[in-house]
């Protein structure tokens, strides 16, 4: 593992402020493409479950849910193939690239972190621990929230895009023809998919409120650090 380690000025008291490059360019890049599209795949969303009343005049002046759906599906296609490069970049990347997609459930003494961390977050530790890449409970949470959860909005959603798309799509080879029956029917497959988006937005205001307050109650950058790249320890 390499770790680009520096110095970048001065904190309170005078004391040096620790920095360690963590987060190479194209993970950074993928997190905010990929969170521009998750906003874009959750509003359009949805409205595609939920469509908009009659508009007055003709269809083809308006033409909204064709647009809300093609959205939807153009941000899809990026969320699908940038998830694809990020797999990708786990097996070229740095140690912190593999994060998302490797867990140590062996690991007795991680699985402690873990559980340090959470009480850290219920506000039951008084001091929280340094990492300088994902803690354990957001290791943890990443992967079975993230990882296995856009799993499972991909795959659904290719399902039903191939339903659309009809026999001979590479979608509905691929997906449809095991996915729909497999849940039952198509209006199964629907729920689920809704009911994941549901899940992921949830998560997502989770990642947001936790990024926020670690960098302010631990003292380390998080936020920041996915636009440079270097987790910054201010004491």
């Amino acid at each position: 593992m390499h770790i680009e380690r520096e110095f970048r000025g001065e904190g309170p008291g005078g004391r040096q402020v620790l920095s360690y490059y963590v987060y190479e360019a194209p993970v950074r890049l993928w997190h905010w493409v990929n969170a521009l599209a998750i906003v874009v795949l959750a509003v359009t969303g949805y409205f595609i479950g939920k469509p908009l009343p009659s508009m007055g005049g003709e269809a083809s002046d308006h033409y909204v849910m064709g647009t809300i759906r093609f959205a939807h599906f153009a941000a899809a296609y990026v969320f699908v193939f940038g998830f694809i490069g990020r797999i990708y970049w786990a097996f070229v990347g740095n140690h912190h690239a593999r994060q998302l997609f490797i867990l140590p459930f062996w690991d007795k003494a991680w699985w402690g972190e873990v559980f340090f961390e959470l009480r850290w977050y219920l506000f039951l530790e008084p001091k929280p621990k340094k990492y300088i890449g994902h803690n354990p409970l957001a290791q943890l949470s990443m992967f079975f929230a993230f990882t296995l959860g856009a799993t499972f909005l991909i795959v659904t959603g290719l399902a039903l895009y191939g339903e659309g798309a009809q026999a001979g799509h590479w979608t509905h080879t691929l997906f449809t023809s095991w996915v729909i029956p497999l849940f039952g029917q198509s209006q199964d497959v629907h729920t689920w998919h809704r009911l994941a988006m549901w899940a992921f937005v949830v998560f997502v205001m989770i990642h947001v409120y936790a990024a926020i307050r670690e960098d302010i109650m631990s003292r380390q950058s998080l936020i920041s650090t996915m636009v440079s790249g270097h987790r910054m320890f201010k004491d």
